[in-house]
């Protein structure tokens, strides 16, 4: 029996890359872009979640929102608030760990998410406040999904990553890739999401992400984009796509892709990563939901039922397990009352921070095994 690895060809990887994205396969899209669908943020609904689907398993693999952010001014108060974060960082020592570049070389913020919700909640609100996010993700993984971000600034000169598939199996050598499966090469993809939201205009030439579009569907991509032929071929065929502020980016964590070098002179290109992950899966990092849960509550009464949703899905924890049953049964239903449900009641009842801070707090001792 051949091993898996030994089952990759790059003219089979030619064959299923070398295909043509038409209007067929993302009709409500408003033009398509060196193979990339380019969608527009303000006609964005519900409605086009299977049309994403679609893309990010089937089709192209990736696909653009532009002016995915209606309020601008939410993407300049949280650059605002991540320059001081960076700022901080760099003053105490931290911040000097990265995937792929040396350390020091650009600015990372690791956990934009809960770093941006604790500093200042209010900016969190109104930034997570966005129903292009919240659409896209529930698009690909359904409810309960949970958002974890990294913020990537690259000033001029910055480097260019080399082409990768991402998170899980492509955190790994090919070595330990190989004790994996078949079936999870397959499944993995599923549990995530990538996706990145532009925080200043950025050409082509400030290093916006390379992509190889359909790349996504070969089977042994994870130890084939680890090959010098694979990433040859990955840098005669990618395309990159400029960006503006405001727009978002969403592709399957199995394209073939990798931040571009940032050749211009003054163009320090800011990027928020977005990672999302199916209620079946585990993120890279620990977040405080609890703690970001109580920050937030106070600004959720304000939003729209839509950016509420928005912002509830990205704060607090959508998935009632792993739970101690014995103190947490399910009451009710098949599962217990999850951290989301919490804060979308209290929010409904109109509790007040008194009430909620308790709620979380006996969830939370309920849970311990």
């Amino acid at each position: 029996m051949r091993k898996f690895a030994d089952t990759i060809d790059l003219e089979q990887f030619r064959r299923q890359v070398e295909t043509e994205t038409t209007m067929a396969m993302c009709p409500t899209a408003t033009t398509i872009e060196k193979n990339i669908p380019i969608y527009d943020g303000a006609s964005v609904s519900d409605a086009i979640a299977s049309e994403w689907a679609s893309i990010i398993g089937e089709g192209a693999g990736v696909f653009v929102v532009k002016r995915a952010f209606a309020d601008p001014g939410a993407i300049d108060a949280a650059s605002e608030v991540f320059r001081t974060i960076i700022a901080d960082e760099r003053a105490t020592g931290g911040g000097a760990g990265d995937h792929f570049a040396k350390a020091g070389a650009n600015d990372r913020i690791w956990n934009s998410l809960q770093k941006l919700c604790l500093r200042a909640p209010d900016v969190y609100a109104r930034y997570m406040a966005n129903p292009v996010i919240d659409i896209a993700c529930r698009a690909w993984l359904g409810p309960g999904y949970q958002i974890a971000t990294q913020v990537n600034q690259v000033r001029p000169g910055g480097k260019a990553q080399a082409p990768h598939r991402d998170y899980h199996l492509g955190f790994m050598t090919p070595g330990q890739m190989e004790e994996y499966p078949t079936h999870i090469h397959a499944t993995g993809p599923t549990l995530i999401l990538q996706g990145g939201v532009a925080h200043c205009d950025m050409p082509v030439e400030s290093g916006t992400t390379k992509l190889l579009p359909h790349s996504q569907r070969y089977l042994q991509g994870y130890i084939a984009a680890t090959r010098p032929e694979f990433r040859d071929y990955f840098e005669a065929h990618h395309v990159q796509l400029p960006l503006e502020k405001g727009d978002a980016i969403f592709f399957s964590p199995a394209l073939f892709h990798a931040a571009g070098e940032n050749r211009t002179a003054d163009v320090v290109r800011m990027v928020n990563l977005i990672q999302t992950a199916s209620a079946f899966a585990r993120h890279m990092e620990t977040i405080d939901r609890t703690a970001m849960s109580r920050a937030v509550y106070p600004h959720l009464a304000a939003l729209s039922p839509q950016g509420r949703r928005a912002v509830i899905a990205a704060t607090a924890d959508g998935y009632p397990f792993p739970t101690n049953l014995d103190t947490d049964p399910p009451i009710g239903g098949l599962a217990p009352e999850s951290q989301q449900d919490i804060l979308a009641r209290a929010v409904e009842e109109g509790w007040d921070q008194a009430r909620l801070d308790a709620a979380l707090s006996a969830q939370a001792e309920k849970r311990i095994a």
